[in-house]
This record gives structure tokens, sequence and C-alpha cells, in this order.
């Protein structure tokens, strides 16, 4: 016995044994699937469809179609052209079972596209389902201890950072008389802690490099010569 069957948009007339490829479908290789959609079942027409009717079939693979090539030339001042491939998607099916009757009754799993709106659901339901952790081992719970308390004792032996010099007690100068240094970048180094002349003439080298960092200068300090220049500044004030 035979039947036609309707899928992807296609019709195709099959018989118990036959394998086919249709337009993929939203199952598993091994998954039995069911055809509602029947269009004739031997001598009965269905009107359009076979009332009670189904083809059952199993799923072999997953394949895709061999591949298409599509090529567009535009013959213009500007001319372009382009080349496309394609293979499109497809399930191979082994039909097992023609059924005139009944298929309501067996409980098999509806034959659904996987572009379709139910098959996009079904995918993104298996998408969604969260994944089973696996509980801690008895071992991991002293190691979390000890990795959480290893960062506290390396603070606590960490060396006290090198303090700012501290401004001189006689009133801030005027930074902004050394070369480069505008209201924004005096502001700056007064946040640093840093407001007189003084206190720049007597960087250190370690000093410099802290400040080129903090300042983003790259080696603008000894370019500009700031502490020549504010050694000069500061011997004017005396």
């Amino acid at each position: 016995m035979f039947a036609v069957l309707k899928t992807g948009g296609k019709q195709y007339r099959v018989q118990a044994g036959d394998t086919l490829r249709v337009e993929k479908l939203a199952a598993d290789a091994g998954d039995t699937v069911q055809f509602n959609d029947v269009l004739m079942v031997g001598a009965t027409i269905g009107t359009p469809m076979v009332e009670g009717a189904a083809v059952q079939a199993e799923v072999v693979d997953q394949i895709k179609g061999e591949k298409v090539i599509h090529f567009v030339k535009r013959r213009r001042k500007h001319s372009s052209k382009r080349t496309k491939g394609h293979r499109q998607q497809l399930t191979l099916l082994k039909i097992t079972d023609i059924l005139e009757k009944g298929s309501d009754k067996s409980g098999v799993k509806a034959a659904i596209g996987a572009g379709s709106v139910a098959g996009v659901a079904v995918a993104a339901a298996a998408a969604a389902k969260p994944a089973k952790k696996a509980a801690p081992k008895k071992d991991e719970a002293p190691k979390a201890e000890k990795k959480a308390a290893a960062p506290k004792a390396e603070k606590e032996t960490e060396a006290p950072k090198k303090a700012a010099p501290k401004a001189a007690a006689g009133g801030a100068d005027d930074l902004k008389r050394i070369s480069g240094v505008g209201p924004a970048l005096e502001k700056k180094l007064h946040g640093f802690g840093i407001t007189t002349f003084a206190q720049i003439a007597a960087w250190s080298p370690e000093d410099i490099t802290e400040f080129d960092d903090k300042l983003s200068f790259k080696g603008r300090i000894e370019r500009d010569e700031w502490l020549k220049q504010a050694a000069q500044f500061e011997a004017e004030k005396e």
C-alpha cells in the first residue's frame, strides 16, 4: 500500500521500506516521527487530507543536499559580480508504516519542520534545559578557603607604599610657571600632594619614574627639565 504525504511544501509518494530526503525536521537520528498530512492512502483520496491517516518514519540522519551555485553579474558601467554557494539542510528518513486509521492513538512524535514556528520552539526548549552541575568534592571546600585566605595574607605582608613628599609650610607655589604645566595639570599635582617648587626639585629618579607613570608622561619630566626649572624658581624666591 502506498500513501502521498505532504511536508516542507512538497508532496511525496511513499510506501513502507522507502528511503527519502525531506526538508529538515526538528528531530534527532533514531527518532520515530509521524506525518499527519496525508493526501492519499491507496485508493482513498483526501479532501484535502485523509482523516485519521498517517505515515510513520524513522529518522536515519540529518544531512545536506548537493551544493547549488548562485552567480549574479550586472553589466553596467560599474559592473559587479557575486558567487554564492548553498547546501540545503535535509532529513534522511526510512518509511516504517502507513496507517489508514488510528493516527491519533499512536503517541509518536509529530514530524515538525525545523524552520517552522513549532520547530523553533522545540529547539529553544531543548537549548533552555539547564545542565546538571556536579556536586563539589569534599576536598574542594578547604582549598577554596585557603585561596580566600591567601590574598588577605599577601595584603598584610605588602610593604607600605612610598608616601608623596609633604607640602611645604610656606604655602603653595604657582606650578604653572614650569614649562608644560597648565591649570589642569597643576590640579593633578596638588591631588598628589605636590604644591611647591622645592618638592619637585627634590624628586629622586624613583620619584620621576613614579610621576611619569601616574601622569602618563612617558619621559616628559626629564625632557622638559622640570627639576632644573623648579630649582631655579625656588632660588628666585630666596
